[in-house]
């Protein structure tokens, strides 16, 4: 691994900006008939906001956790949960969420 020195770190979290993540987490109707439907408009709806630029990367949980995904987006806290509540799989009930301040690197990215 390649050293890194204070120096470095220091500047580095001066380039940190904020974003929101979002936790999915499947309920009890996610089990229910036409709950596939809702989740498949659920994905739909989350290409287009990558396609708007406000989701930066959106992670389905592929476990018997319960938690459905968690996402990045380039948004507020405000403005991020004002988009989760028109989410279809939030508003037909199979999905909940929380939204949580973080901070990261711009140009962040997932390998690949």
């Amino acid at each position: 691994m390649p050293e890194i020195t204070d120096e470095f770190m220091a500047d580095m979290l001066t380039r940190t900006r904020e974003y929101t993540v979002v936790l999915l987490k499947s309920t009890a109707k996610r089990a229910e008939e036409g709950a596939d439907a809702v989740v498949w408009e659920h994905g739909r709806r989350n290409f287009a906001l990558r396609a708007h630029g406000v989701l930066a990367i959106v992670c389905p949980v592929s476990d018997s956790s319960g938690w459905a995904g968690f996402a990045v987006f380039d948004a507020t806290v405000e403005e991020t949960a004002r988009l989760m509540e028109e989410d279809p799989g939030v508003q037909a009930g199979v999905f909940t969420y929380e939204v949580h301040p973080v901070r990261s690197f711009p140009g962040d990215r997932l390998p690949g």
